[in-house]
Parts: structure tokens; sequence; C-alpha cells
């Protein structure tokens, strides 16, 4: 990529500013496409789709190079937002893996692990919500995530159900009735 290519792209509102990289692009051909089989018995890979190459330097001097498969049509602050994206995607699945199981699955059918996987990332979307109404998240605010923790919430839900049932009642101090049975006599 030459090096007028490269454009200096702010992409998001961070707890520490906004982060800025240089980002270049430039549309190619992956050589990955079709084989085809010449005349005299030798394979031949056709060029692929055409794709984004996508580069970003980063203040160390380090650069990264990325395929997008995003339209010709895209300008060059979306492929790099989209790429930066993936973090966010990268930290929920850490959070599903650490903090609600998703890696403790230990069942043996299909049905199962996408049953527990989205029984995982339902619980972690009511996590995330709860987290969020409580620091009254507005949308369109940047900075840090809001307090508490999804661990925290974890901890907090857990305690509900492991908490001794009351036997007093907290405002007048009679006597709670215990039920003995779910079903009405009949």
């Amino acid at each position: 990529m030459a090096k007028d290519k490269w454009i200096r792209i702010n992409w998001r509102r961070g707890a520490k500013g906004r982060p800025t990289r240089l980002f270049a692009a430039q549309r190619v051909r992956v050589a990955e496409g079709h084989k085809h089989r010449m005349l005299d018995v030798r394979m031949q890979c056709m060029p692929g789709e055409e794709v984004w190459l996508v580069g970003e330097r980063r203040s160390t001097g380090e650069q990264k190079y990325y395929v997008s498969n995003l339209p010709a049509n895209t300008n060059l602050w979306t492929l790099a937002a989209t790429i930066k994206a993936r973090w966010v995607c990268e930290q929920a699945h850490q959070q599903l893996k650490e903090e609600l199981g998703l890696d403790h699955f230990e069942g043996r059918s299909w049905i199962g692990l996408h049953s527990h996987a989205l029984m995982a990332m339902i619980a972690y979307a009511f996590l995330q919500s709860r987290r969020l109404k409580a620091a009254g998240w507005k949308k369109g605010i940047g900075g840090p995530p809001p307090q508490p923790s999804p661990p925290a919430i974890r901890q907090a839900i857990l305690d509900l159900f492991v908490r001794t049932p009351l036997r007093k009642c907290p405002h007048c101090a009679r006597p709670l009735v215990e039920v003995a049975t779910l079903n009405p006599p009949k």
C-alpha cells in the first residue's frame, strides 16, 4: 500500500479518549478460487473473490493486516470500525466462558450444546441489561463500562438462592407461615 493512502482514523470514543490509528485499504483478489484442471493433468487455482485488504499502523510501529468481505463501496472509516469491533465480540465470548460457564458443557448431543450456549447467552444479555440499567446508561454515551460488573451481578443472584428463608416478617416481626405443599387440598 502506498504511503499517501494511509489515513488517521478514530473509530470510537473510549475510556481513555478517542483511539486513533493509521489505516489504508485496497481491493484485492484472493488467490484461492476454484480449482481448474489443465490439459496436462495439472491443477490451477483460479482467482477468487474481490475483497478488502486493510492495513493498520499502530503508534508502536507494529503493522497489522486484515481481509474483509464488506462491499466494494464501503468507506475506510466503516472498515476500521468493523475490524476494531471484533474486540467487543471477543470480550463477550471471554465473559460467557469465565463468568457464565459456557465452557462447562459436558453433554453429548448437538442439541444439548446449543441449548447450553443459548441459556448462557440469555443470561449474559440479562446481566448486561441489569448492569446498564443500574448505571443509568443512555444510548450513545461512551466511557468506561458501568458498574456493577457481570461477576458482581452474578454473585448477587447466587446470594439470593443461597439465602436462608425468612422466619419472621422484616416489617412487623410476625412469624411467617410456611407452605408445606404446592398443591392445594382437594
